[in-house]
């Protein structure tokens, strides 16, 4: 017998809480599922302080993280900040530091007790929708989550300097979406300085616009200080028909490079250019390639600076989509706690014109917007008749109600203005209207309960706290070296050795300067790796290094270091002035023995040398070279779950059509039942008045039963046996409406099993992850050269150690 969970932990579905009859504002028992695919045609969630939009929200994203799908999180006032506070356990311990200590104190209890009260009602909450501390674990394990603070270093810094680089193919082959690109980068850093940067009007706009368009579509990147430089003295004559000097004379083009500067140079703006890059491939995938719910809490930000970063992390996301492949499945969401201000129905903030590409453009790369708001009258119209869902709570206004039907009406669905004012009026907190195009009609229902712990918006303190135990970035190590210290001394150093002609004689480069430099000999092997494999279409080349020490005449290739880091262009004709040498064998000095070694090198890399491709075999799927592993698990996580969104709709339209028929028989057996309980009902009631009057008649009326008197009794009799037999047809009637109920079940259970099975069967294809490896033909070995090779050391204290 399947358990509650089993209801609601279908694939591709989100499970967002009950129905509730509007009639009688009863909560039903079945759970309310959303199919993840319609959120790529983008959500609005719209309700006053107080109706539970913002729990709404966070369980939208909770099924959505549980998805596996990841989230750009934008939080104006810090409440999503609470998607961190998952505590499995569900103890008071894990909840204490995030209580607010003075509710503690207006309930008359300690934090601890508090505390502990809080554990409890979410575990009892959870419970009363079927959910328990191990469904908060599968949440944790599903995606990373973490909390970045633009403009400072109390959660993750993100660097805005990357904002100014050169974008993609993909952006600058788009003319709209480069001149778009542009555009929002000039007006949202021109915010920052309060001034209404007006592409049309406003000369300071107009002139980062064509800095900007300059540099980028020569492929050249930008930062703030080159910025500056450049409005001084821009890389062009004329703006339009019009010398530069006349459209915007020297002097005031230095007035605004020194307002750029001031900013640049403005200490609180440091914070600005530290931490991540505003990369949102690596914001919405980690480096393992598992998802991310990527908050951004801006509610300590200025109003221009939360313009500044909103539009340009928009802008950003725009041109990450655009490099994507097109899918019809749900691949990333962009949520916005509070729209206002961003997508106004009046004026042109930076922010506005991203915003509405997306509402326009997003679908067909499966991103979905969720915009919530409490005052739908402060959006733009335009972008609600491209919204295809709304989560509708508890309104301020009456000219809020009118501006929401306007836009859901313009939705489409089958909706009358009657049937929304009814629906709208006298909704409870955490009762939403839920309106889906892609479903016959609207619901009512009731928003399960939050997973996270929902204790209002978190301080700068607290988030710090929270992500205090992020370790940072760690910077790229370098190669290990196979060659360990050794002592100076032993080497015998002496003058740099004669080394025949017809040998390749290179030195490897020195890291680092250093006051006294020591030149060791080995042998090197450079060659150029070609691999191919055209059944699959697969090609890749690569250059190798490798060094090795001879024992004698024998030089074992195996044994050779890779120098990963290097090629064979980074070699150098001649060592550091000054330098000492180290003694070389004589077998490194006859030309003989590496013309051997050149035959042992090639025969080594034909043998051993494998481009490893993490492949799927399940899916088909092998990576390209030069894809990261967590590109390709990215990769095949989007397959996956198209592959699977389609299986499922398979699945829905070959069973639907048998519960839709099976629904129709059940139907017209109900009716049927009702109709013979009917006809018994009043059967029986005829039956019995029937006999009553025969019994009052013979009592009444004669003392002695006259041939009317007995006509009547038999009638009555017989009634009482056309009662019995109503009886037996309703009786027919139950057992055929249970059988077909039994068939609606075992239906509905074939169902489930189905998607079991097909949910087990993706994730193993998914998961099989193994590696698949391209190999050399020997023709595709080019040896380069095969020489003596000399490796710089690092001499201190009478030690040397390995210096390239």
């Amino acid at each position: 017998m399947s358990s509650p969970v089993d209801r609601y932990e279908k694939l591709g579905a989100f499970y967002l809480g009950r129905a509730v009859d509007p009639s009688t504002g009863e909560t039903s028992e079945a759970p309310l599922l959303y199919d993840a695919k319609d959120l790529t045609t983008h959500a609005v969630c719209v309700g006053m302080t107080g109706s539970g939009k913002t729990g709404l929200c966070v369980t939208l994203l909770e099924e959505a993280a549980i998805d596996g799908v990841p989230s750009l999180v934008i939080d104006p006032k810090g409440d999503l900040a609470n998607l961190l506070l998952t505590f499995p356990d569900l103890d008071g311990e894990n909840f204490r530091p995030w209580v607010d200590t003075g509710a503690a104190a207006r309930a008359g209890q300690t934090p601890d007790e508090f505390a502990d009260a809080q554990a409890e009602l979410w575990q009892k909450g959870l419970g009363q929708w079927d959910q328990d501390g191990e469904r908060i674990q599968r949440l944790r394990d599903a995606a990373e989550f973490a909390i970045y603070t633009p403009g400072s270093e109390a959660g993750l810094p993100i660097s805005m300097l990357s904002s100014f680089n050169a974008p993609g193919p993909e952006v600058l082959e788009d003319g709209d979406l480069l001149q778009e690109r542009i555009q929002t980068t000039a007006s949202s850093l021109l915010s920052l300085l309060g001034i209404d940067a007006d592409p049309i009007k406003s000369r300071e706009a107009i002139l980062l616009a064509n800095i900007l368009d300059h540099a980028w579509r020569a492929g050249e990147d930008l930062d703030l200080a080159a910025l500056i430089t450049e409005i001084q003295k821009p890389p062009f004559d004329k703006i339009g028909v019009l010398p530069l000097d006349s459209f915007y004379p020297a002097k005031e083009r230095f007035e605004l490079a020194m307002s750029l500067n001031n900013l640049l140079a403005s200490p609180s703006f440091q914070s600005w250019m530290t931490g991540e890059p505003l990369d949102i491939d690596r914001l919405l995938y980690t480096p393992e390639g598992k998802p991310r719910v990527a908050v951004f809490s801006i509610a300590h930000l200025a109003d221009a600076e939360r313009m500044f970063f909103v539009s340009l992390l928009l802008s950003q996301t725009l041109g990450w989509m655009r490099g994507r492949s097109g899918t019809s499945s749900l691949r990333a969401i962009v949520y916005m706690d509070e729209i206002f201000g961003y997508l106004p129905p009046i004026g042109e903030p930076p922010s506005k014109k991203p915003l509405l590409t997306l509402l326009k453009q997003a679908r067909a790369f499966g991103v979905g917007l969720v915009l919530a708001t409490q005052n739908p009258v402060d959006l733009d119209y335009k972008a609600l008749s491209n919204i295809g869902t709304w989560f509708l709570g508890r309104l301020q206004t009456e000219r809020d109600k009118a501006r929401v039907m306007d836009g859901l009406l313009s939705a489409g669905g089958e909706l009358s203005k009657a049937d929304l004012e009814k629906l709208l009026s006298g909704l409870d907190k955490r009762v939403f209207l839920l309106h889906n195009v892609h479903e016959d009609g609207p619901v009512l229902y009731r928003v399960r309960w939050a997973m996270s712990y929902l204790c209002g918006p978190l301080t700068r303190r607290q988030i710090k706290t929270l992500m205090a135990d992020r370790p940072a970035p760690e910077p790229p190590t370098a190669t290990p070296r196979k060659a360990a210290a050794v002592k100076a001394e032993a080497e015998a150093p002496s003058p740099r050795p004669a080394v025949p002609g017809t040998i390749d004689e290179r030195f490897l480069p020195l890291a680092e300067a250093a006051d006294e430099v020591l030149y060791r000999p080995a042998v090197l092997g450079s060659a150029r790796v070609h691999f191919v494999n055209t059944r699959k279409g697969l090609e890749a080349q690569e250059e190798v290094l490798f060094i090795a020490e001879p024992d004698g005449d024998d030089l074992d290739w195996q044994d050779a270091e890779l120098l990963e880091h290097l090629t064979d262009g980074d070699l150098e004709k001649d060592g550091e002035e000054g330098a000492r040498y180290g003694a070389a064998d004589a077998e490194l000095l006859d030309a003989k023995a590496y013309r051997t070694w050149n035959k042992g090198f090639k025969d080594m890399l034909y043998r051993q040398r494998r481009w490893p491709l993490p492949q799927c075999e399940g899916l088909g799927l092998i990576a390209e070279p030069g894809e990261s592993e967590r590109d390709f698990k990215v990769r095949v996580a989007e397959l996956a779950r198209e592959k699977r969104d389609l299986q499922v709709e398979k699945l829905r339209d070959r069973y639907g059509k048998k519960v839709t028929t099976l629904e129709g028989r059940v139907r017209r057996a109900e009716q049927k039942l009702e109709k013979e309980q009917e006809q018994a009902s009043a059967q029986r009631m005829q039956s019995i008045i029937n006999v009553g009057t025969t019994i009052l008649g013979a009592f009444m009326g004669r003392k002695t039963f006259s041939r009317t008197n007995l006509r009547k009794a038999t009638t009555a009799a017989r009634g009482f046996g056309r009662s019995a037999k109503e009886g037996r047809d309703v009786d027919h009637a139950e057992e055929n409406l249970e059988a077909l109920q039994l068939q609606m079940q075992e239906l509905e259970q074939e169902f489930d099993d189905a998607v079991s099975e097909l949910e087990a069967e993706l994730a193993a294809e998914s998961n099989d992850v193994t590696t698949f490896e391209l190999k050399p033909r020997r023709s595709d070995v080019d040896v380069r050269r095969v020489g003596l090779v000399w490796r710089p050391y690092r001499v201190e204290d009478g030690v040397a150690e390995p210096a390239w």
